[in-house]
């Protein structure tokens, strides 16, 4: 009984004690402290001036997001940090104007409350925000949409449809498989991984001379990725556009071109869900089965899939096909629908390119050198362009 009455004396000590807050030139955050009340975990963040803030929750791993008014950090992570729901926290900039900070829970959450203390005392501002476990059901109804519980910032999450004001528009390219997988080989033995490393290298440096865009690679190295951790990367980037890029193999070695899918729950066709399958399995390698860890969690990821999203995906899908189909050899069937794992972002516009067949001697050929692969580079930019001049239309 003593114990309990001096641990909570001490979080309460943690909470609510401490130093002055540091006078800085720009706002800041001097401090972070962590405690657990009864059914509550507490973080507590000094700041220096008076912030606005938003916050949302997402899934798959289980995090509330908090994006407030420009800061500075003046702190760094810590394990003292990791109490009550709270397993990790990350913090830093997450745009021009906005800072994020990320925190990850051990089980579905809900915020039960979150506020901005006004200066008393040897205090300055202190943005404090309670969290409390829920059921699976009451996260899943919360997950991906903002709660607004202070004065919106004005470049906050919306629906996929609007553009974030003062921002550019960011894109994540996905490089397919990586590490230990190494995802199709091709004829020669050139492996996919490589391919679509360097397309995504080459469609980066496209895009990024235009000076519209914010581009992002979920990989830029030869290294591992789960596929959660693919569709995270778009999410907490706040990506207006998703794009993973593969080269497949087939039986028939004659057979070649390009082609777009976007997720649907039931594949257009046996091919496309062999296809889905294969691609979703590429966890197994990592140790991690595809789709989370059961049933329940992919069904989960499923529900969650807007229609607008998926909307938007496609419309997206079929602003690029026709560029393709201008400048390079494409299915006769080029738009396709399969449930991949990867695309699945409930907010993120998402497609996936197969550039061509690495088991066709022709297609491994052109898409092995930049310049093979330029025709594809050019159909996705101009693709990119046309769909957000739609957007600010």
């Amino acid at each position: 009984m003593l114990r309990r009455v001096i641990v909570t004396i001490l979080a309460a000590v943690l909470l609510f004690g401490g130093h002055a807050a540091v006078v800085s030139a720009q706002p800041a955050v001097t401090a972070v402290r962590t405690g657990e009340h009864v059914g509550l975990t507490r973080l507590v963040l000094d700041v220096t001036e008076k912030v606005d803030f938003h916050t949302f929750t997402l899934a798959d791993p289980y995090r509330v997001v908090v994006d407030l008014s420009l800061l500075d950090w003046k702190v760094t992570a810590s394990e003292d940090d990791r109490r009550g729901v709270i397993s990790k926290l990350r913090f830093g900039h997450f745009e021009r104007r906005t800072s994020r900070m990320v925190i990850e829970a051990l089980g579905p959450v809900e915020v039960k409350r979150a506020f901005l203390l006004p200066p008393q005392g040897d205090w300055a501002y202190r943005f404090v925000i309670d969290l409390a476990p829920v059921d699976e059901a009451s996260f899943v109804n919360s997950v991906g949409a903002p709660r607004s519980l202070a004065k919106p910032l004005g470049n906050s999450p919306q629906s996929p449809t609007s553009r974030r004001p003062g921002r550019k528009f960011v894109i994540v390219l996905d490089p397919g498989h990586g590490g230990a997988d190494p995802g199709t080989i091709g004829v020669t033995g050139v492996f996919e991984k490589t391919i679509t490393l360097s397309a995504a290298r080459d469609l980066e440096k496209y895009l990024t001379k235009t000076n519209k865009y914010e581009v992002i690679l979920t990989r830029n190295a030869d290294k591992f990725l789960r596929l959660r951790d693919r569709v995270s990367t778009a999410r907490d980037a706040g990506a207006d556009l998703f794009i993973s890029l593969h080269a497949d193999a087939i039986k028939k070695k004659n057979v070649r071109g390009a082609s777009v899918y976007t997720l649907s729950e039931k594949a257009s066709d046996a091919e496309a869900a062999a296809l889905a399958a294969k691609e979703n399995k590429a966890d197994v390698i990592g140790g991690v089965r595809l789709d989370g860890e059961s049933e329940e969690v992919t069904s989960i990821l499923i529900d969650l899939v807007q229609r607008e999203t998926m909307n938007l995906s496609a419309g997206f899908a079929n602003k690029v096909l026709p560029e393709l189909v201008k400048r390079v050899k494409t299915l006769r069937n080029t738009h396709r629908f399969a449930g991949f794992a990867v695309l699945k972002a409930p907010d993120v516009p998402s497609v996936l390119v197969e550039m061509g067949y690495l088991s066709n001697r022709r297609d491994e050929r052109l898409l092995s050198t930049s310049k093979g692969r330029r025709p594809i580079i050019e159909a996705l930019a101009r693709a990119i362009d046309r769909y957000f001049a739609e957007k600010n239309g």
